[in-house]
């Protein structure tokens, strides 16, 4: 699936600023996560089981 295919929306977890702006989307098999200022660049693609532990350690250390 290539990221024009893919349904981008601004994380949760991004600044209330608007400086760090993290996008995510959704496929079956990853969740994946992009930088909204540059999206040429390749986006980060993390399995589920991955994504939630990753979250997890952001969140609560």
């Amino acid at each position: 699936m290539s990221t024009t295919e893919l349904a981008w929306f601004e994380s949760s977890y991004s600044g209330s600023r608007g400086d760090a702006c993290v996008e995510v989307a959704f496929t079956e098999q990853a969740i994946c996560a992009r930088d909204y200022k540059d999206v040429t660049r390749p986006h980060l693609a993390v399995g589920r089981d991955g994504w939630t532990s990753f979250v997890r350690y952001a969140v609560y250390g």
